[in-house]
């Protein structure tokens, strides 16, 4: 059994935010699990090319936006998953920050972090 507590794991900044990595790929369970944090105003341009996400809101608001101009309005209790390894810009509002927590398969490692650039989606 694995019992961890978030005030046990340092977080990792990841580009636009902090992510607890909670459940990652040496725990062997064959996903992993992040609570992630985006800081309010920013925009990232991302897209994971080796692991399918799905996001779940517990606070805040934003938008996921595909890459064809598709807008999807995210508030609590809401849910998006990346089932085809999409190409998205995850934009937290201005007024407050986005509070996710995110399931990959197959699981990180842990200490991925993305490149945030203008030119193009950051990825691992």
């Amino acid at each position: 059994m694995i019992v961890r507590s978030i005030d046990t794991i340092a977080p990792v900044e990841w580009g636009n935010g902090l992510s607890y990595r909670v459940l990652t790929e040496a725990d062997g369970m064959g996903f992993a699990i992040c609570d992630t944090y985006v800081r309010r105003g920013t925009t990232s341009a991302l897209q994971y090319r080796n692991h399918l996400e799905a996001c779940f809101c517990v606070s805040g608001s934003g938008e996921v936006v595909e890459k064809d101009g598709t807008r999807h309005k995210i508030v609590e209790g809401s849910m998006y998953a990346l089932n085809q390894n999409d190409p998205h810009y995850l934009i937290a509002s201005d007024d407050e920050d986005l509070h996710l927590i995110s399931v990959f398969n197959p699981p990180i490692v842990g200490n991925e972090k993305h490149t945030l650039s203008a030119d193009g989606f950051s990825q691992y």
